[in-house]
């Protein structure tokens, strides 16, 4: 079943679950519960720290769930932040999700030195549910902006063309 968050970001071949952490777990988990898919493929759109450039086009099984003051040490959790569906972490596109976007490059640059290269606010949620549900999950994400002070204004301009480009991504796997 291929799924995405809804609203701006919706394709003709994915059923829309919400946007942010908690939409998305409570209508994934709905569907879940309904009828339990066999694969679950989450297209999106997604935020780069720097390394990844507009228009890049990743997969990945990997998301963790870590906020921007995680580094600064105001904050801590004692939840599993990072989770993966993969063998492979190491070679991983990892993905963090936040009900937050970053607009500070100091802070993208944290990010990047622990390996996480893309934001996307639903995917963390994804993957959690569906490791609840024992269903195999992966994702695909275009990138529409960087993680600094313009990520807004990029990302509106550019996410007419991703939209159309991701489309065309998955039209051809």
């Amino acid at each position: 079943m291929f799924i995405c968050a809804g609203k701006s970001e919706q394709f003709d071949f994915a059923v829309p679950i919400g946007i942010g952490l908690i939409d998305v777990a409570i209508n994934l988990t709905k569907i879940c519960i309904k009828q339990k898919p066999e694969f679950l493929f989450f297209v999106g759109t997604a935020g780069s720290y720097g390394e990844k450039k507009i228009f890049d086009i990743v997969e990945s099984r990997t998301a963790c769930n870590i906020e921007n003051s995680f580094f600064n040490a105001n904050a801590y959790t004692p939840l599993d932040n990072m989770i993966s569906t993969s063998d492979k972490v190491s070679h991983e596109t990892v993905i963090n999700s936040s009900n937050y976007i970053t607009t500070d490059e100091v802070l993208s640059k944290y990010y990047l030195s622990k390996n996480i290269h893309l934001e996307n606010m639903e995917y963390f949620s994804v993957i959690k549910v569906a490791q609840e549900f024992n269903i195999p999950v992966a994702g695909a994400f275009i990138v529409t902006n960087y993680c600094n002070k313009n990520a807004h204004r990029d990302f509106v301009d550019n996410h007419k063309e991703a939209m159309r480009r991701l489309t065309a991504y998955i039209k051809r796997k």
